[in-house]
């Protein structure tokens, strides 16, 4: 642990304050925003790239579920690798990869080279948001810990609501404009190899023994229902919000990418401020049971999105579903890196995001397959997927959190 966070840890301890001395604080939250602006930034533009290639809908999905794809198998070799050979030697290796392999994509002149550097760029997006996190868990304990991990989610959030709008804002410019702001993480890769010092860790067992120990751990139905939780999160909030949505307000409303953007903003708005009040709402419920009102939050917005009469509707609706993000994420970030010692942390919250990355692969794929190939129009499919996840998603929340209460 580097001497500033040591200073910050101590002047801290036992309080609920933010160490903005600490520099690891500042890698941390840029790492954190890079690895959620791999979608929320392109989502926009997915209409402008479908007419620019002459796309499906199934087609264009892939974008997102390319990026996805590679941290469903690396995310937990990634999290091996930064226990065994530390957080920073991993970390910043990705963000030159986030980076070089986003902003070349608008140098692509097929949708093939398009896929192919959107793989390159899931490559280096797979474990960033997993390893601040870790970090997070390494650098700061009990109330200064939820404190930094509900800041940090507010700061997904509120990244998260800005990137829809920059992308809309670029992608109306021309749809590879976008993909140029990627290049950023090239400059928090370097940050980072400035400012960013190893925090101590426990020293590493074997392989054998630490596969065996990480293991016992996934089994745990605790850890069963936290990664099944995070799977359901992201496949419906990836293949419903984040791809099926824009296509159908296109299609319906006839929105343009920064409108578009605009409106999906509202889930990160919601998700900001719910964050950032984290440390005082992990006092009132566990957090399962947070977990559980996120889901019931979810299905109550994605039930209102299939009942919006108008683009307004949509956004209004949409804060609901930034309120569960806003206590889900936190909940489940919280729970992971506190069931393990620190030899383990970055293996666990590697699976976390395996979960989470499956989630982001299949949603998009599913939902715009099923809206091709079994309905008359992939609208109308898209409006029957809404109202099916949203009641399932609504009531495995009420179910859940009066499991809990009991």
């Amino acid at each position: 642990m580097g001497a500033d966070t040591e200073v910050d840890a101590e002047s801290d301890a036992g309080s609920e304050s933010i160490p903005w001395r600490s520099s690891a604080l500042y890698v941390i939250l840029s790492s954190s925003l890079m690895g959620v602006m791999g979608v929320s930034l392109i989502s926009p533009v997915l209409p402008e790239l479908r007419a620019a290639f002459e796309l499906s809908d199934a087609q264009v999905g892939l974008v997102i579920t390319v990026y996805t794809l590679p941290g469903v198998f690396l995310t937990p070799f990634i999290g091996l690798l930064a226990d065994r050979i530390g957080r920073r030697r991993v970390i910043i290796p990705l963000l030159f990869i986030f980076g070089i392999g986003g902003a070349g994509i608008a140098f692509a002149s097929s949708f093939t080279e398009v896929l192919a550097l959107r793989f390159l760029q899931g490559i280096g997006a797979s474990a960033l948001v997993t390893l601040a996190v870790t970090l997070i868990g390494d650098f700061y304990d009990g109330a200064q810990r939820n404190a930094v991990m509900g800041f940090n989610g507010s700061m997904l959030g509120t990244g998260a609501a800005l990137y829809p709008l920059v992308g809309g804002a670029l992608g109306g410019i021309r749809w590879s404009v976008p993909f140029l702001f990627f290049g950023i993480g090239i400059f928090v890769g370097i940050v980072a190899a400035v400012a960013l010092e190893e925090p101590e860790a426990d020293p590493p067992s074997s392989v054998g023994v630490y596969l065996g120990r990480l293991r016992d751990v996934a089994v745990l139905p605790e850890a069963i229902a936290i990664f099944s939780a995070i799977f359901v999160v992201f496949f419906v909030f990836y293949g419903a919000v984040q791809t099926a949505l824009p296509l159908l307000m296109s299609d319906e409303f006839d929105l343009s990418s920064s409108q578009i953007g605009l409106i999906l903003a509202m889930v990160s708005v919601a998700s900001a401020t719910v964050s950032s009040l984290y440390g005082r709402i992990s006092q009132w419920r566990t957090a399962p049971e947070l977990v559980a009102l996120g889901f019931v939050a979810y299905g109550t917005s994605l039930l209102g999105v299939w009942l919006a009469p108008s683009p307004v509707f949509v956004g209004v609706s949409l804060l609901a579903f930034g309120v569960g993000f806003g206590i889900v994420m936190p909940s489940i970030d919280t729970t992971v890196v506190t069931l393990v010692s620190s030899e383990l942390r970055a293996g666990m919250m590697g699976m976390r995001t395996s979960m989470l990355r499956l989630g982001q692969t299949l949603g998009p794929v599913a939902f715009t397959f099923i809206a091709d190939a079994g309905f008359e129009t992939s609208s109308g499919g898209y409006r029957v997927l809404l109202v099916v996840s949203g009641v399932i998603v609504l009531l495995s929340g009420v179910g859940g959190y009066l499991l809990l209460r009991r």
